[in-house]
């Protein structure tokens, strides 16, 4: 976690005990995540209103410029999101969500997303990510807006 320079890290007072695991949200999940499945990724951690994951940057994921493409640094921001918002088995898709990049994500390094519910209305929800690579450099800051849509993931 970067810390609260740029995130609140204090726990949200909206939450209710989930009667699913979070664990077990998530590896429901993972089972048809084709997406993050293909790219590498790896669900490192998830509980209630948090999730890390990782993703190796492989040949096929650098640009022109010898980078990693922005764009799935976002899928990785936008993924760790998915599962953090989703952790209390309440169906919770993107309504919006911003990132600004900070650094140049390089061939062989291993991004780390870390997703923190920073508030929870209900209905909607902001989680902030902090994508970090190799020695905890600052990759990236996204910021997405959940809407719950109703039912469940498992």
């Amino acid at each position: 976690m970067l810390g609260g320079e740029f995130f609140m890290t204090e726990p949200n007072a909206e939450y209710e005990e989930p009667k699913v695991p979070p664990a077990d949200v998530a590896a429901q999940m993972w089972s048809d995540d084709q997406a993050c499945q293909s790219l590498g990724m790896q669900i490192e951690e998830v509980r209630l209103g948090y999730a890390r994951m990782s993703m190796p940057v492989r040949q096929d994921m650098v640009n022109s410029h010898g980078v990693c493409h922005g764009g799935l640094i976002f899928t990785l921001a936008d993924s760790a999101f998915a599962y953090a918002c989703n952790s209390s088995n309440r169906v919770t898709l993107a309504a919006g969500a911003a990132i600004d990049f900070l650094a140049p994500a390089r061939l062989g390094e291993l991004l780390m997303a870390e997703a923190t519910e920073t508030w929870n209305g209900g209905r909607t929800g902001i989680t902030d990510v902090a994508i970090t690579g190799a020695g905890g450099r600052r990759i990236a800051v996204f910021r997405g807006r959940a809407a719950r849509v109703g039912g469940t993931i498992v």
